[in-house]
């Protein structure tokens, strides 16, 4: 027997949590679902480049980027529960990915080693952009456990940004 549902209106007021107002979780859950289609990219692409890398530094620049893409990964999972825990609806496609993602795709044959770096460097650095301003909406929610996740992201997407720049010196 299929589950159960509830029309669209009932469900979004039996999953409001924590005291977040509707438009509060509708905020924090668009500005959180679109980081979440920017790590999904992030992923894929770091993974692309770690598959794709080739030259003089194969080795190191190869283990940099799946310890980075291991790092970016484990986020979605944290940001799609922050979702579904402040009440509200996640990503459920890559067709949806797709059109929140704010970091471009590369789907290009071949890019140097240092262009990889280069191009993952000014991702991470948009992403940290992208992260400050979730961080706003999340304050100004007084989101307390979405402003602290986001700012440990913050911390990390700076520390991938700086390891990708050293590299390219």
């Amino acid at each position: 027997m299929p589950a159960k549902t509830l029309p669209q209106s009932e469900a979004a007021k039996a999953t409001i949590k924590d005291g977040f107002k509707p438009e509060q979780v509708r905020e924090l859950s668009d500005a959180l679902n679109a980081l979440l289609a920017d790590y999904f990219a992030l992923y894929i692409k770091t993974k692309n480049f770690h598959w794709h890398m080739s030259g003089a530094h194969f080795r190191d620049y190869h283990l940099l980027l799946d310890e980075q893409a291991d790092q970016i990964f484990k986020v979605t999972d944290d940001i799609a529960e922050r979702v579904r825990k402040i009440g509200g609806q996640t990503i459920r496609s890559i067709g949806q990915i797709a059109r929140l993602q704010r970091i471009a795709d590369n789907d290009y044959e071949f890019v140097p080693a240092h262009g990889m770096l280069e191009e993952l460097y000014a991702d991470n650095q948009m992403l940290v952009g992208n992260l400050r301003k979730a961080h706003e909406v999340a304050a100004d929610a007084n989101d307390y456990a979405t402003t602290s996740l986001i700012e440990v992201w913050i911390d990390e997407a700076e520390r991938r940004a700086w390891f990708l720049f050293e590299s390219t010196r």
